[in-house]
């Protein structure tokens, strides 16, 4: 407390500057007085009293700064620094905003990445315990992370020893009326224990109860927030209230928290039970669900997989023809939300931490370049009196000063940058990712940012005392000291803008591989044309068109009606679009075959006769469907030329048959045709073997609209919304897309792309920081050359001469750049191998595009001080020295 008060009463002085000064004269003059008063006493005469007494005193001047600075502390004198150093900055502007701006540009995006970087990576999932929660699937020899089966669920449920707790749950669609006809609705059907396992309730009403997911139980539903107050105006009297969802009542008994969200399968508006259990539920062998488990205290994820695997171990043996090679699959459930996102969030960060460390190198460059331009300055400053701590209180003042204004214009910097990297992402994959829904500066990214700038700022601090600590400052005072300093600094400043080159050469490299695989992936042969079509999804209501007859009816009316609208030249329903996804599979078998139970499997669509045509694909042999074929009709399938090369080799398939597993009589399709191989999956997948089977012999409520139009497919979408609503108005219609969009905005596309634009324009800009570190070191080179230079033309050296010597420098730091970061380069981008697409890390085209983009830059960089060199007087050059 003491120490406080004292504190407390030097600042309150401070504040009273005049006054203590002051009062600090009226008492020196006092005990002066004293003493000569005494000095009289003792029998000197006045004036020798006088001068005797001041003697003793001494100067008062220095009395009165000795004591004031006793006084001050340090708070005074670092007001003084921070004016000198603002005053120092303001006249040179140039060399303020350069690293102001370097800094600031380093601190933005290292910033903005890192709370990506942070949302998906280092936040913990919003559940109770998160740490407990796996997630849950089975496995195939196609599919790592396949669906689970219902039955199979109840059957691990049951007999786990690892669990506390084991749900399941899957996406569904809704029809719900609006004035404007029916609307699809997002939704999922959940066990009833799914919000338990998660540690999630409602805020409103309750939870689903044990019971209430089984055959017969009450229609219930549990709202999401938004949907509470978008759809019911935030009522509270809603609970026990009645929504009809796709024509069934059901009871509202509950609303979720605001900030819940279930990132695996989006943001549904309605959550469900499976109290009515469907076709697919009651086969063993048909795989719709996924499952959360909350692990028992003690139990680890790898305990947890031998669990599970044993157990399907046990229902292979048991159910040897729907469980023949299905094991288990358990992971961490935060594995599952950021698994697909983490490689291109690692990728991004380390580019832009090498940005960030490109930006500090300049600045420290610049900060050396400065500190030998004020060497002289720093040595009258010392020879006057200054301590060095004293000087070196200054260099740290303005290392703060820039490192606070950079910071301050960072964190400007990355909330701009934020806020654009969001709306990059498109709301529909953002529904995928709800931790990123809002993100903005928070603690963490402060926290980040703070730790930056206190690394940066000790960086920038202690560049120029170091520096000037090499040699002895009173040196800066005699002409002599500028080569020796100048040949130092040359050579340090040199190793800098080759660890920057090679930093820029890694950048380079990683953006030129990432656009040539982006180049590649949107380059890939589709096998149909994509250009000028339109799609649409379809849902029409189970009540009206569950049987074969009427859902027949329905396509070929909406396919009749569409085809008749100008602009439309051809129009076809399937089952699933093309470049969506492998799966939706079915497991075939060859009459006349040896067959050992093995499953084999294959991409299964159901399409309408004009599928192919629309499409513009290409028929390899034998027919397309005639709409005619339907139930009435003998079952045919198309096949593509995948499945034709694996299990027809050598033979014609026209003509053969495909069955089910047990060959029952009504599975059995003749083969009428093979198709190219459509690519039915994502853009960088493989092809697998396809099975194409008529929409009127297979048909569903459920399906997509393919239109291939004369005109810009986007404008007629609204008309195609249109159509089908005055077909039926409780027919829902969603995602009108051309597949154009389809194909660009698709997760695999979008990863690509903006990967590489982000790595592109970090590469970018480290080649221009790069560069203009080279130019610096160059220039500087010449400015401390400039007699050496004047003496060699004065000795006849010619113009051509003076370029070869500059330039000659240039190079090899250039080259030792180009090298040490092709190095660097071949180890970094095997990292980023799953961000590849039909590219090798060690791509020879790409490393020898950076190599020569990076040597004209860098030679056009040093050309600038070269000529300078070149046009050097040698008279005013001896001149000067």
């Amino acid at each position: 407390m003491d120490s406080l008060a004292r504190l407390f009463k030097k600042l309150a002085l401070l504040l009273r500057r005049e006054k203590f000064v002051n009062d600090l004269d009226e008492e020196m003059a006092f005990h002066r007085q004293q003493k000569e008063a005494d000095l009289r006493a003792e029998g000197m005469s006045p004036e020798t009293a006088r001068h005797a007494a001041a003697r003793q005193f001494g100067n008062p001047t220095r009395l009165r700064e000795q004591t004031h600075e006793t006084v001050a502390f340090w708070f005074e004198a670092t007001l003084h620094d921070l004016a000198f150093t603002l005053r120092q900055l303001r006249r040179n502007l140039s060399f303020t905003l350069t690293a102001i701006l370097m800094l600031a540009l380093g601190i933005g995006a290292s910033a903005a990445i890192f709370a990506f970087v942070d949302a998906a990576l280092i936040r913990p999932l919003p559940y109770p315990d998160p740490a407990t929660l796996v997630d849950v699937g089975e496995s195939a020899q196609l599919f790592p992370r396949s669906n689970l089966s219902y039955q199979d669920y109840l059957d691990w449920k049951r007999l786990n020893k690892v669990f506390s707790a084991f749900d399941v749950y899957t996406n569904n669609a809704y029809l719900l009326a609006s004035p404007s006809g029916a609307e699809h609705v997002h939704g999922a059907h959940v066990t009833a224990g799914f919000f338990g396992t998660l540690g999630v309730a409602p805020i409103l009403g309750r939870d689903f109860t044990t019971g209430e997911d089984q055959p017969g139980a009450p229609n219930t539903v549990i709202l999401s927030y938004e949907t509470w107050q978008k759809r019911f105006a935030g009522r509270k009297d809603i609970i026990g209230q009645s929504v009809t969802l796709s024509g069934t009542p059901n009871t509202i008994i509950g609303v979720l928290p605001q900030t819940f969200t279930f990132a695996p399968i989006g943001q549904p508006e309605f959550w469900v039970t499976f109290h009515t259990l469907g076709g697919c539920e009651k086969r063993r062998s048909c795989h719709n669900l996924f499952g959360i488990g909350r692990l028992k205290p003690g139990v680890s994820v790898a305990m947890a997989f031998a669990d599970m695997q044993s157990i399907a171990l046990q229902l292979e043996r048991q159910y040897p023809d729907s469980n023949r090679g299905q094991g288990a699959f358990v992971q961490p459930l935060h594995e599952l939300i950021v698994g697909d996102i983490r490689p291109i969030l690692l990728t991004l960060f380390t580019g832009a931490v090498l940005l960030l460390l490109i930006a500090c190198v300049n600045v420290s460059s610049l900060l050396l370049v400065r500190a030998e331009s004020r060497r002289r300055e720093v040595a009258v400053r010392g020879a006057l009196g200054a301590s060095p701590s004293r000087l070196a209180r200054q260099f740290i003042t303005e290392g703060l000063v820039l490192v606070a204004a950079g910071t301050l214009l960072g964190l400007a910097t990355s909330y701009a940058a934020i806020q654009i990297l969001l709306h990059l992402i498109s709301q529909d994959m953002l529904r995928y990712m709800p931790f990123l829904i809002g993100l903005t500066l928070n603690l963490h990214i402060i926290t980040f940012v703070a730790l930056v700038a206190l690394l940066a700022a000790a960086i920038f601090s202690l560049t120029p005392i170091v520096r000037l600590s090499f040699s002895d400052m009173r040196s800066g005072l005699a002409e002599g000291g500028r080569t020796s300093a100048g040949t130092l600094w040359r050579r340090f400043g040199a190793n800098l803008v080759v660890l920057e080159l090679a930093i820029a050469v890694v950048l380079l490299v990683g953006a030129g591989l990432l656009v040539k695989s982006f180049y590649r992936l949107l380059n890939v042969d589709l096998n149909f044309q994509p250009d000028h079509l339109a799609t649409l999804c379809i849902d029409a209501p189970d009540a009206s068109y569950s049987k074969d007859t009427q859902a027949i009816a329905l396509g070929r009316s909406i396919i009749s009606s569409i085809t008749a609208l100008p602009g439309v030249k051809s129009a076809a329903i399937t089952s699933v679009l093309p470049v969506s996804y492998n799966g939706n599979t079915d497991w075939i078998r060859f009459p006349g075959r040896p067959y050992n139970g093995q499953h084999n499997e294959v991409n299964e669509r159901e399409v309408s006769s004009a599928f192919f045509t629309t499409l513009q694909a290409r028929l390899i042999r034998g027919r397309f469907f005639t709409d005619d074929e339907d139930i009435s009709k003998p079952k045919v399938v198309l096949i593509n030329q995948a499945l034709a090369k694996k299990y027809f080799p050598g033979e014609d398939p026209i003509g053969k048959q495909i069955g089910d597993t047990d060959l029952t009589p009504k599975s059995l399709k003749q083969i009428i045709g093979v198709v190219d191989d459509v690519k039915e999956g994502s853009l960088d997948s493989e092809i697998w073997p396809a099975e194409y089977i008529p929409f009127n012999q297979n048909t569903g409520t459920y399906y997509y609209l393919i239109v291939r139009t004369s005109q810009a497919p986007e404008s007629i979408l609204p008309t195609l919304t249109s159509t089908i609503h005055h077909i039926d108005p409780g027919i829902g219609t969603l995602y009108e897309l051309t597949m154009a969009e389809r194909i660009a905005d698709s997760q695999t596309a979008w990863l690509h792309r903006s990967s590489a634009v982000l790595v592109g324009g970090f590469a970018a800009l480290a080649l221009l920081l790069g560069v203009v570190g080279l130019y610096g070191v160059i220039a500087y080179s010449v400015s401390r050359r400039t007699r050496e230079i004047g003496v060699r033309m004065a000795l006849g050296a010619q113009r051509s001469t003076v370029y070869r010597l500059i330039l000659k420098e240039a190079g090899w730091l250039t080259a030792f750049g180009i090298v040490a970061g092709v190095l660097c380069s071949l180890a970094a981008t095997a990292l980023m191998h799953k961000l590849l697409f039909g590219v090798h890390s060690w791509d020879v085209t790409t490393l020898i595009a950076v190599a020569l983009v990076l040597a004209i830059s860098a030679l056009l960089a040093s050309y600038i001080p070269a000529r300078r060199a070149a046009s050097v007087n040698p008279v005013e050059a001896l001149r000067a020295e």
